[in-house]
């Protein structure tokens, strides 16, 4: 069983692998999931916006769900199912599924197609909870779900859910500010971006869900381990360049229209960690080979690493 001493660092959220029909890739998914494993991750997991839940069917969700968990418990790695849905009895079926499978964690966002009122938050967060059978539970915080919470709010959702153990913050809510991320840390684990590990590891921040650990798990989980020794000063160094990173990719690839989902397998092709399709699911764009090219002469020019598999 997890507990917030062992469900943190930087767990891979893994871009599903599509054919070029469209059909789930699982024996290309199943070895991206135990690379992962293999070269000593945290924990993998699915269903988040990278892992395409929002364009998925039940049945697809089930087969991907299944195929995360088998590959990452024969790695020896603790695997968490996302499953954020528009309402409550999709993501409560969601997570019923998840346990039935094995997982080891949930993670869960708000409905996000109408805003709900303040009122249902706790609700909606204890019947997905309650259908998991107790699984742990990260709640996937982003301004996606047109509504962010507040510190008294998430206090309410640990107190109605014992097994609320990790809130992934994003850009704009309570836990990607010092105070807020120092605030909820004293309850909840907090997962920010790599790149702001400098910024908020200081004050509690102890993960991410990320991708970054898979564009190069060799740059990554060094990184990881200064933030544990608290080595801050190389921390700082190594975030100013992701931060250059993640700047590139925003002016060059941004104005294609890509999502998290295009961005993440760009990145893990482009270091050749990922054997993942480059496929995005439509109506959303898909980056192409030229794509990869254009990141791998920036690394070589910029950022060699990334290219050392070593």
């Amino acid at each position: 069983m997890l507990t917030r001493d062992t469900f943190i660092g930087p767990w891979a959220g893994l871009p599903v692998a599509w054919t070029d029909d469209d059909q789930f890739d699982e024996e290309t998914y199943r070895g991206d999931v135990a690379r992962c494993c293999e070269v000593g991750m945290p924990g993998v997991y699915t269903g988040g916006t990278t892992g395409e839940f929002y364009a998925m069917e039940y049945d697809e969700f089930q087969a991907v769900s299944r195929a995360t968990v088998e590959e990452g418990h024969a790695g020896g790695k603790p695997v968490m199912i996302g499953c954020s849905s528009t309402y409550t009895l999709g993501a409560a079926r969601r997570a019923a599924y998840a346990a039935e499978m094995g997982a080891d964690a949930i993670q869960v966002a708000l409905p996000f197609w109408m805003e709900i009122a303040d009122e249902q938050i706790v609700p909606f967060f204890k019947e997905v909870a309650t259908a998991s059978g107790g699984l742990p539970v990260s709640v996937y915080e982003t301004t996606r779900a047109k509504k962010t919470l507040t510190e008294d709010q998430h206090r309410a959702i640990k107190d109605a859910l014992p097994g609320y153990m990790m809130v992934k913050a994003n850009a704009d809510t309570v836990g990607c500010t010092p105070e807020g991320c120092a605030a909820l840390s004293q309850f909840v684990n907090v997962f920010v971006g790599e790149d702001k590990w400098g910024k908020l590891g200081r004050t509690g921040a102890i993960g991410c869900c990320s991708s970054v650990v898979y564009w190069n798990p060799y740059v990554t989980l060094p990184l990881w381990q200064q933030v544990q020794q608290g080595d801050w000063p190389s921390v700082d160094i190594a975030c100013g360049r992701l931060s250059e990173l993640i700047t590139f990719l925003g002016a060059t690839f941004g104005p294609k229209g890509f999502t998290d989902t295009a961005f993440d397998r760009l990145g893990g092709v482009a270091s050749g960690f990922l054997k993942t399709s480059l496929r995005s699911r439509g109506p959303y764009p898909s980056c192409t080979q030229e794509d990869v090219e254009t990141l791998r002469r920036w690394y070589q020019e910029h950022f060699p690493k990334m290219l050392r598999l070593e």
